[in-house]
């Protein structure tokens, strides 16, 4: 089955985290931007992250109110609510814990802005939050009963959305399932001269071992490095 071509990119230190306090440092503002500015120079059709990430980036923890569909009997189906768009926000959110308000990504930056919600659940989801999900407009798809089956939702993905480009951008759970399942064609790494600590996750959570090429490294501003890898 066909799927996207899948570009791991993020934000890492020099000891390989991809999260902890040190991304809230004001001295990697730089950075942070060049990373975004990368982002929007793939042009990928969509972009990919866990639910920890969507929560904390986009819906801020909130939490919607259930209640209305708490009689909702929903058919365990894929469902497209926005037959026109083109690019996409896929949330890997197995458990169905993502409190979208809107259907489309709003935000400052044009990577992101617009993007039109793909849920991407297991079958043991709630119906009340398949029904909530229709109500505002957001698509899902199921991907697994219990567990998430990552290549089938990447195969859904290009099959039913068309995406053919796809950045996947954490955090280390998402982005080492991805890994095991050998779905991470390339990896584009914006590298901060910082040591994270004991406190950070690593780029892919209980990784396999899986050689890749050097493509390019280029010195940024600031003592910041891009790293691009491709599967060898």
């Amino acid at each position: 089955m066909l799927r996207p071509y899948i570009i791991c990119h993020m934000l890492m230190s020099i000891d390989g985290k991809v999260t902890g306090d040190f991304l809230y440092e004001d001295s990697l503002w730089d950075a942070t931007e060049e990373y975004y500015r990368i982002h929007r120079e793939f042009r990928a059709d969509a972009f990919a992250c866990g639910s920890v990430t969507m929560e904390g980036s986009f819906t801020k923890g909130y939490v919607p109110d259930l209640s209305a569909f708490e009689n909702a009997s929903i058919p365990r189906e894929d469902y497209i609510a926005d037959e026109e768009a083109t690019f996409f926000a896929v949330s890997f959110d197995r458990t169905g814990r993502v409190g979208w308000k809107q259907a489309r990504i709003k935000d400052d930056d044009p990577g992101y802005d617009n993007a039109h919600v793909i849920e991407v659940l297991c079958e043991k989801v709630s119906d009340g939050y398949l029904a909530y999900l229709r109500s505002i407009g957001v698509s899902y798809i199921f991907a697994g009963t219990d567990e998430m089956n990552i290549t089938m939702a990447t195969e859904k993905l290009y099959q039913l959305f068309g995406i053919k480009k796809l950045l996947l951008e954490g955090g280390s759970i998402i982005n080492g399932a991805f890994q095991r399942e050998g779905l991470v064609d390339s990896i584009s790494i914006v590298q901060v001269p910082v040591i994270a600590g004991a406190d950070g996750k690593p780029l892919f959570y209980d990784s396999n071992m899986e050689q890749y090429q050097m493509l390019e490294a280029e010195g940024l501003e600031n003592g910041v490095n891009w790293l691009r890898y491709v599967k060898g």
